[in-house]
């Protein structure tokens, strides 16, 4: 596990004129934000429990505890949200958390180490992994069972099936622009 916190989303500034806050959910079902509480900033100084109002457009309306003014609210804009690693449900064991991906290294099916996942990322059409080699640019790895056949929790590592490089069309047929 990647530790005891775990980010869950992010305050995005007031909504309304009653302290309510633009509440952005990082979570895979976005509403379990609030089963997760209470939610502390990343230092641990604040928590909050959360009562979500309504959806509303990326997030959700929310109250937090002890937050009831606009200006209290405002402030609070970029703040990151926490919640306890032990308060989330199991997972089977083809599921994972992202948290607990970050971190891990990544090794090719012969054993080379490639890197360490810095990032998880989800633009619509599922996850992608982000690996930083020791040197050069970060690669992208779509997270499917394909590519990533073997994931080691207890060991702290990733094994990938590179695909095969695609091959490079001008360079075959400089006249193909």
């Amino acid at each position: 596990m990647s530790g005891e916190r775990v980010c869950v989303g992010a305050l995005a500034g007031a909504f309304g004129v009653k302290g309510e806050v633009r509440l952005k959910s990082f979570c895979a079902e976005p509403e379990a934000i609030a089963r997760y509480g209470p939610l502390s900033t990343e230092d641990g100084a604040r928590s909050f429990t959360v009562t979500l109002t309504r959806a509303i457009p990326n997030g959700f309306a929310a109250r937090l505890g002890g937050v009831a003014t606009r200006e209290a609210a405002e402030a609070l804009k970029g703040t990151r949200l926490y919640a306890a690693r032990d308060r989330f449900p199991a997972l089977s064991d083809d599921e994972f958390y992202h948290a607990d991906l970050i971190g891990l290294a990544v090794l090719d099916t012969g054993g080379a180490l490639l890197g360490r996942v810095s990032a998880v990322q989800n633009h619509g059409a599922g996850d992608i992994l982000e690996i930083i080699p020791k040197a050069g640019a970060s690669l992208l790895l779509p997270f499917s069972r394909e590519v990533v056949p073997t994931v080691d929790l207890a060991a702290g590592r990733i094994v990938v099936d590179l695909p095969d490089e695609p091959k490079d069309e001008i360079q075959q047929n400089p006249n193909n622009l």
